[in-house]
């Protein structure tokens, strides 16, 4: 049965539930959420899904808490909130609302879930703290949602439910977008896979479009590939490949005479008419033409190769 209520609980709100919310009113557009701990809203019923509240999980009922002894673990003894169970039961169906190719199903749900719920549930349950993000623990996701809650002098239920709704919102903006980047990545990869079919043993990968290219070059094992070549606008860049996914490491800077150099200063250190910008940290460089990026490029690789390399 449709639920025609989404039961969440009344109060302060978090992130878990609030991104529960943004799973469920994608599925369940025409249901009503209510917030609320009054017995009963929080027992189940045929026309409600119950989440973050209620003291019982049970998928069949439709009743999601994770706040009660036995509370529900993942198979690797990690705890759920609320938001990795309603993802557990109600991921694919959002994916699928949301227009990701049933191929792609499996693979955007779990990069989901491992990059995105799992930190979520791990700080809604004290697994994790924000801290470990230092300087930046409070622009983490859970804490910014939280920060959207009324202060402490604006009271009422009805500055609660505006700012329950507000808070929601912004958090399916996140979603989305996370979501969309994760499916687009996955088409990305199909595209990445031909440049890398047609480059052959060169070591300079051209791309049709600026788009994530790593992890389609990591798959391939094409580890003999330095640079991407893309256009970008009416110019044409010219990119180095990351060791690792995190870090700023690259396979092979671009050459150091380059360096911090724009136009004309760029296209006399290079040799290479139509040159435009080169960043400081040799990660990218621009041009004009595809032709001046390409030798750009070629003069790169040559550099690359006759650098010396640790012992």
């Amino acid at each position: 049965m449709t639920p025609t209520y989404l039961v969440t609980h009344s109060g302060g709100f978090h992130a878990d539930e609030l991104l529960s919310s943004v799973i469920l009113t994608r599925i369940f557009p025409e249901a009503e959420i209510m917030r609320s701990r009054a017995p009963e809203w929080i027992t189940p019923s045929e026309d409600k899904i119950i989440y973050d509240v209620g003291g019982s999980y049970d998928a069949e009922l439709r009743i999601f808490d994770h706040h009660q002894r036995d509370a529900p673990l993942r198979d690797d003894e990690q705890p759920y909130s609320s938001f990795g169970l309603i993802w557990k039961h109600y991921g694919r169906d959002y994916l699928m609302a949301s227009g990701v190719p049933e191929a792609d199903l499996d693979l955007v749900f779990a990069s989901f879930d491992k990059g995105f719920v799992l930190p979520i549930d791990l700080v809604d349950n004290g697994a994790l703290s924000p801290s470990i993000a230092g300087p930046l623990a409070g622009l983490t996701l859970s804490a910014l949602l939280e920060t959207l809650k009324p202060v402490f002098d604006v009271t009422g239920q009805d500055a609660e439910t505006e700012a329950f709704h507000t808070a929601l919102n912004v958090a399916r903006v996140f979603v989305e977008a996370r979501i969309a980047r994760s499916a687009a990545k996955l088409r990305a990869e199909t595209v990445v896979h031909t440049a890398i079919v047609a480059a052959g043993e060169s070591k300079i990968l051209e791309l049709p479009m600026g788009m994530p290219y790593r992890s389609a070059v990591k798959k391939a094992g094409a580890d003999h590939l330095l640079y991407v070549v893309t256009p970008r606008g009416k110019d044409w860049s010219l990119m180095g490949i990351r060791l690792n996914d995190e870090g700023f490491e690259l396979r092979a800077d671009l050459p150091a005479s380059w360096a911090g150099l724009t136009n004309a200063d760029l296209e006399a250190a290079s040799g290479v008419a139509g040159a435009t910008f080169c960043h400081n940290g040799r990660f990218i460089a621009a041009a004009q033409t595809r032709e001046a990026m390409l030798a750009m490029a070629e003069i790169a690789v040559k550099e690359a190769q006759l650098a010396p390399t640790e012992a």
